[in-house]
């Protein structure tokens, strides 16, 4: 059904296929910038990713002002501070971001610092409160294939000290360019693959069933479940796989661009939850959580989860499933795909698997109602509903 009313924002050049990342110095080139911060975390310096990437600058005349390789997991308030004075004394005039969700949402909170000129960046956490359109340009280079954090207008940064990950929202949070090469993502190891490639199916499920969906982004979802469902299990078992690798990437970035525009639901809202109160990684909680918040809306909305057989299961099940149950097919679908990936590499399945305890469900359940996801979700989220389905989830 049509809305009366959307929006849909999707400015981000992308950059896919082999040899990517040469292409980098001509874009910084594009926008007048000569002179980027380079953000990272370790273990990707250490593998030699990096290095690729400065690499492909090859006898360019870009040069890169400064480093950062401290950005942890859930990068923290303190570390995108402590990145804002060191793109300063570096005199950079770009940011350059290689790494999965946490170092992209890490960039885009490092840029909302300086445009806004603030040394905190808590100053400006909610939604569409910054005042002007990011200062510098940014690029960006996913080493994994989830987060679609490369075509969102979302940020989510931790703050360690409220057991809370804060969600900046804001049109000028959307990088200028992303960059998809499967040299990024071979290395992945499986289980990281599986799990990433899960988070990717819930950002498309999420983002065609919630209350903003609408025509545009149900195109982008649609064709990343496609992707997901032919491609996931082949990254899993054949990671040198470039086809497969640059299919995730093209699938985590459609589903990014998806909710970015439509926004997600119950599956986010109690997986932020279960990040801030119990530390589980966000992909491993949108894999587990997914089926389960895709049967608490399905009585809601079946129209749509049955329209999603089509993508999740192929075109021969859908057609030789009814009508009535091609909605509870969707919900089996994905919980084969996620019977398979746990036995293929191990993906965890169970909130008990990944550190959850029963103690810390009211906990969660609070935060997970006060979580702007759960707004839109098309069915009202309880404190009892969230409880029920931790209970289920265990």
């Amino acid at each position: 059904m049509l809305p009366d009313y959307y929006e849909f924002c999707n400015p981000v050049k992308i950059l896919s296929g082999k040899l990517a990342l040469e292409n980098i110095p001509h874009e910084l080139k594009n926008l007048g910038a000569a002179r980027p911060m380079l953000l990272t975390n370790d273990f990707l310096v250490k593998i030699g990713l990096v290095q690729q990437v400065i690499d492909a600058f090859g006898g360019s005349d870009i040069a890169i002002g400064a480093l950062y390789d401290g950005i942890p997991p859930d990068a923290p308030i303190g570390v995108v501070n402590e990145m804002a004075g060191i793109y300063r004394a570096g005199g950079c005039d770009s940011i350059l971001a290689v790494g999965g969700g946490s170092v992209i949402d890490a960039a885009k909170g490092l840029g909302v610092i300086i445009t806004e000129n603030t040394d905190d960046l808590m100053n400006l956490a909610g939604a569409e409160i910054l005042s002007r359109r990011r200062s510098m340009p940014l690029i960006v280079v996913p080493t994994t294939a989830g987060t679609g954090s490369e075509a969102t207008l979302v940020a989510v940064i931790a703050d360690p000290g409220r057991h809370l990950k804060m969600e900046f929202v804001s049109y000028h949070l959307l990088p200028d360019v992303a960059v998809l090469d499967p040299r990024m993502t071979r290395s992945l190891p499986p289980k990281i693959t599986a799990s990433t490639g899960m988070d990717a199916l819930s950002h498309a499920v999420e983002a065609y069933t919630c209350l903003q969906k609408n025509p545009l982004s149900d195109a982008h979802a649609f064709a990343a479940i496609i992707l997901i469902r032919e491609y996931l299990l082949r990254a899993v078992e054949k990671g040198g796989d470039d086809e497969a690798r640059l299919a995730m990437a093209n699938a985590s970035l459609l589903a990014g661009a998806a909710f970015s525009n439509s926004m997600v639901g119950i599956v986010h809202a109690i997986g932020h939850a279960c990040g801030g109160v119990s530390g589980v990684a966000h992909s491993d909680a949108m894999s587990i959580l997914l089926p389960f918040g895709m049967e608490y809306n399905l009585g809601k909305i079946p129209q749509y989860y049955a329209e999603l057989l089509l993508p999740l299961a192929g075109a021969e099940v859908y057609a030789a499933t009814p009508g009535e149950a091609r909605g509870a097919g969707s919900v089996a679908a994905v919980r084969e795909m996620t019977r398979r990936l746990k036995e293929i590499c191990g993906l965890p399945s169970r909130l008990r698997e990944v550190g959850v305890k029963e103690e810390d469900f009211p906990a969660i359940a609070r935060t997970a109602v006060n979580d702007g996801a759960a707004l839109m979700n098309p069915r009202e989220v309880g404190y009892e509903d969230v409880i029920k389905i931790l209970q289920e989830a265990y």
